[in-house]
């Protein structure tokens, strides 16, 4: 071939290969990002390896942390948590109390000496006189959640937990349901009266706070923020 047939090749092709690249390109930006990237599971679905505190009131069946009946007290992660996306999916019987415990330390009253989300069947009767900041997904004693968006008992919610400094947000079923400032929220005076010493922790244990009704939680996974 003469050097003017490949100068004129070299021109022609030249275009192609500029649009093979951008179709590359564009198919590499048009990935949509993985949202479980960074989720490390804080739940094998086998035992609770990793976790501390009332191991006895607890079971695994199914794949799931069961509390039966009559079980009940903290379960904590073994590792503590700063800034950090929590995901967890969470099943209620009628009428069923628990709690999630967040930069909790091992001992004391966790809504005090930490902070306590309540976990809570809202619509049964024998809670119908409670005050606001004690329902389902309330900062308790601190900032109540807005309610109506859980699910029956006997069905799965999914529930998502933000914490990045002073700032806590509960998202459950896809609706935010919880979006505070601790600051702001305790600017007048917590929420109950009480102080709330646990507020000002920057670290601690996530939990499960069992008071002897039955729940389960399943595919619990954490991303710390940094």
């Amino acid at each position: 071939m003469s050097n003017r047939r490949s100068f004129a090749f070299v021109l022609l092709a030249f275009p192609l290969m500029l649009a093979a690249c951008a179709l590359v390109q564009g198919d590499e930006s048009g990935k949509k990002a993985d949202p479980e990237a960074g989720f490390v599971s804080l739940f094998n679905g086998k035992d609770l390896a990793g976790w501390v505190g009332a191991t006895q009131g607890y079971k695994v069946q199914d794949g799931a942390i069961h509390l039966p009946a009559g079980g009940g007290g903290n379960l904590f992660t073994e590792k503590e948590y700063s800034d950090f996306v929590l995901r967890f999916e969470f099943k209620l019987t009628p009428g069923a109390n628990n709690g999630l415990g967040i930069r909790a330390p091992l001992e004391g009253d966790a809504a005090y000496a930490g902070i306590e989300l309540q976990i809570l069947d809202n619509e049964h009767p024998k809670y119908a006189n409670l005050q606001p900041w004690q329902y389902h997904g309330s900062a308790y004693g601190i900032a109540a959640a807005k309610r109506g968006f859980l699910k029956q008992p006997g069905e799965w919610n999914y529930q998502e937990v933000i914490v990045k400094g002073r700032d806590i947000k509960v998202i459950l079923n896809g609706e935010t349901i919880l979006d505070i400032n601790l600051d702001e929220a305790m600017k007048n005076g917590t929420a109950d009266g009480r102080p709330h010493p646990g507020a000002a922790r920057t670290k601690g244990h996530i939990g499960f706070l069992g008071h002897g009704d039955e729940v389960w939680f399943r595919n619990i996974r954490i991303k710390e923020l940094k």
